[in-house]
């Protein structure tokens, strides 16, 4: 059994990590309330942006005419891995990061080349410890509330390398927020837009000024866009989520120590205590004897 001494030092330790803890799970609760709200809000017009992508590519000859939808044999693959930049936020990470793994094993064994751009530092940490990854960039400085126009460097630099033909596929890896109890780590391709075979129509295009290829090109952009930033936001939400309940089962377990800490020092202060009057005892018999 431990001294009273260093079974003190850990009671108040552990109070003092529990208080760190408690304060880390309001800040994530406030957070998180605000992620939530703007996800929620944003996903309908991200659902009808899906929903117009996919009667986009169910167009006649759409694949021909557009190069944001033309499809290739997939060599270079490109993934938009959406993490967080400090951790303490349960599996959140985890997660999202074995639907990588997955994917660079795949790569791997179709011989596909894999690259990846990372949202957030604990993607990049993970990537630079992969040899067979090609990171290509780190976006860590988009705070709680990304906008259209912080994203728009990495939109830019996603489409000119896929129109260049430097990368085949986009796949972009985030969480998705369902609950405060349940985020689900989510894979789905951003580039080439998959066809939805139900959905496809055969309609063609209405004249546009200055004309169809053009209007096509920069709505799917913007479409595009609405998706990609949708995944952020579902990630920030999913972070705080996560952040938070981490937070709090970290701050019930600090309380079941210092009860079984403290149950343990004032067993080893009787322990003492009892101890110390024996000896008492004993002496005065021994000076009666």
């Amino acid at each position: 059994m431990a001294s009273t001494i260093v079974l003190k030092r850990r009671i108040n330790s552990i109070r003092n990590t529990r208080q760190i803890t408690k304060a880390m799970e309001l800040v994530a609760a406030s957070k998180m309330r605000r992620a939530q709200e703007q996800a929620l809000r944003s996903r309908d017009y991200q659902e009808a942006t899906l929903s117009l992508l996919y009667r986009f590519s169910g167009m006649k000859e759409v694949e021909l005419r557009q190069p944001l939808f033309y499809r290739r044999k997939v060599q270079n693959r490109l993934y938009v891995l959406v993490t967080s930049n400090s951790g303490l936020a349960g599996a959140y990470n985890a997660n999202v990061l074995k639907l990588l793994t997955q994917g660079l094993r795949d790569d791997r064994d179709k011989g596909a080349k894999s690259k990846v751009i990372a949202i957030g530092n604990r993607g990049a940490q993970f990537c630079r410890r992969l040899s067979e990854v090609d990171l290509l960039a780190v976006y860590s400085n988009f705070g709680d509330h990304p906008t259209a126009n912080d994203l728009r460097p990495l939109l830019n630099t996603i489409v000119d390398k896929f129109l260049k033909e430097e990368i085949d596929e986009v796949v972009m890896l985030y969480t998705k927020f369902q609950s405060n109890l349940v985020q689900v780590a989510t894979q789905s391709v951003l580039m080439p837009r998959p066809i939805d075979d139900e959905g496809a129509t055969s309609h063609d295009f209405t004249n546009f000024e200055p004309d169809t290829d053009t209007v096509l090109f920069h709505s799917t952009l913007r479409l595009i866009e609405a998706q990609l930033w949708q995944a952020v936001l579902e990630g920030l939400a999913s972070e705080q989520s996560a952040r938070m309940i981490a937070m709090k089962n970290a701050s019930d377990n600090a309380s079941d120590l210092i009860e079984d800490y403290t149950l343990e020092f004032n067993t080893a202060r009787q322990a003492a205590i009892t101890q110390e009057l024996a000896e008492i005892s004993g002496g005065v018999e021994a000076l009666k004897d």
